[in-house]
């Protein structure tokens, strides 16, 4: 098997991996956020629980934008999406939001475990959307002959 085929099975088996790892995370903020979570959060200060429903949305914009990268990656590796498409701005994976770190003292520690591994997740996929961008940079000598092609 080619060098390319091995950084290419290697590569699929590193999304499949981070996607059930995203889903799975999804799944256990949503039973948080949606039924375990309530009784923690009806115990806080109004404004500490205004906060709270704050950070479980930023968690789950977090685990979207993951999510949604993971599966555009899925997408070019069976075949149904050129891997230049994936480079498009609106396919890369974006910022996530940041979380205050002043609330997260007041917040129970489930959630602040989960806001800290929905951050740990997207930041670890950022760093394979990054790698991905620098990748595919057009080299100095093709980008000359681009604007001088353009030039003409």
């Amino acid at each position: 098997m080619s060098r390319t085929q091995d950084e290419s099975r290697l590569h699929d088996r590193l999304i499949d991996g981070l996607y059930v790892e995203a889903m799975l995370l999804a799944d256990e903020a949503r039973a948080y956020f949606d039924q375990l979570g309530r009784t923690e959060r009806e115990a806080l200060d109004p404004l500490v629980r205004v906060g709270f429903s704050c950070e479980s949305l930023k968690v789950t914009t977090r685990l979207m934008h993951v999510i949604a990268w993971l599966l555009t990656q899925r997408a070019v590796g069976a075949g149904e999406m050129k891997p230049s498409d994936a480079l498009h701005p609106s396919r890369r994976l974006g910022d996530a939001p940041v979380s205050d770190a002043a609330l997260l003292t007041a917040l129970p520690a489930r959630a602040v475990a989960l806001i800290a591994d929905s951050e740990d997740l997207h930041r670890r996929v950022g760093r394979l959307d990054q790698a991905q961008g620098a990748k595919s940079a057009t080299s100095p000598a093709k980008s000359m002959q681009e604007r001088l092609a353009l030039s003409f």
